[in-house]
């Protein structure tokens, strides 16, 4: 929901734009401190296979770790910021984009499990995750002797 922009103080000799901005965010956000919430996904119905697509923004391919485990599929992933490895002097003037971990849990059961691709391209991890074939019950008659 958008929040409209209120200025609480129209005198320019007061006007302090980081407070105006901590202002701005709070009333857009909340007033709470930023966290990382849990990634978006995207699941997809193909008939003989799901599709799952996840956002994973500024995350490196080797930090996306995929385990499965007793019919749970664990995506867990970790992202770095430039504030971190990069930045000792502290040149930010506000740093919002740090590092953290993310994590989601999926079940799947009625997945063949052994066949799932994964893939991570521009930020997007996809998962291709093929459906076990249902095995029809074969029909015969039997002979009366």
């Amino acid at each position: 929901m958008l929040v409209p922009y209120v200025r609480r103080n129209n005198s320019l000799s007061a006007f302090d734009p980081f407070r105006e901005l901590d202002e701005l965010e709070r009333a857009f956000f909340g007033n709470h401190e930023t966290k990382m919430a849990a990634f978006s996904t995207d699941i997809k119905d193909k008939g003989d296979h799901f599709v799952l697509e996840a956002d994973l923004p500024g995350v490196e391919k080797e930090n996306i770790k995929l385990d499965l485990t007793d019919n749970v599929l664990t995506i867990s992933a970790e992202r770095h910021s430039e504030y971190e490895e990069n930045d000792k002097k502290h040149n930010y003037v506000r740093c919002e984009r740090s590092y953290g971990s993310y994590q989601r849990s999926f079940d799947t059961t009625g997945i063949d499990t052994e066949h799932i691709e994964a893939e991570f391209n521009n930020g997007v991890l996809k998962l291709t995750l093929p459906k076990i074939k249902e095995v029809k019950p074969e029909s015969k008659r039997l002979e009366i002797k």
